[in-house]
C-alpha cells in the first residue's frame, strides 16, 4: 500500500464519523425539516463520495425524489430540463448508493453521501467539478 494514500485513508476515516458528527433529526417525518417551498418545490442536492469526500455533482431534488432515495437507498433527482424524476445511473449504469442524507442548517439544501459506481459526470469525468475557474 502506498504510504501517502494510506495516511489519507486514516485521516479521512478519523475526520468523517457519521455517528459523531451527524446526529439524526428528532421529531416526525425528516422530510418535513426541508424547506421545499423556498425553491418552488425543489432543493439543491450536493453529492459527495463516501470513500474520498470528493464533491461529485449538484442536482435538484423534490419531495418525491427524496422519498425514493430514502426508500430505495439509491439516489433519485428531479430533472429541471426534462421535468421528470430520474434515478442516477438509470441509463449509464453509474449508480449512486446512498450512505447518508444530510440537510443544512437552513433546511434548504441536501447533501447526499454516496458510493459512486463509475463516473458521476455525464462527460465521463469522475466529478462534474473538474474545470478550474481560477488559479
Amino acid at each position: 500500500m502506498d504510504t501517502a494514500r494510506g495516511d489519507i485513508d486514516i485521516i479521512m476515516e478519523k475526520q468523517y464519523n457519521p455517528g459523531e458528527f451527524h446526529p439524526p433529526l428528532s421529531g416526525a417525518d425528516p422530510k418535513e425539516a426541508i424547506d421545499f417551498e423556498k425553491g418552488g418545490g425543489l432543493v439543491p442536492a450536493v453529492v459527495q463520495e463516501w470513500e474520498t469526500g470528493m464533491v461529485l455533482m449538484l442536482a435538484w431534488v423534490n419531495k418525491e425524489a427524496l422519498s425514493l432515495s430514502m426508500e430505495t437507498g439509491y439516489a433519485h433527482y428531479y430533472s429541471r430540463s426534462r421535468n421528470r424524476l430520474w434515478k442516477k445511473g438509470e441509463t449509464s449504469g453509474h449508480i449512486q448508493k446512498v450512505r447518508e442524507i444530510l440537510i443544512d442548517c437552513d433546511g434548504d439544501t441536501i447533501l447526499y453521501i454516496v458510493e459512486q459506481t463509475g463516473p458521476a459526470c455525464h462527460t465521463g469525468a469522475k466529478s462534474c467539478f473538474y474545470r478550474r475557474l481560477s488559479n
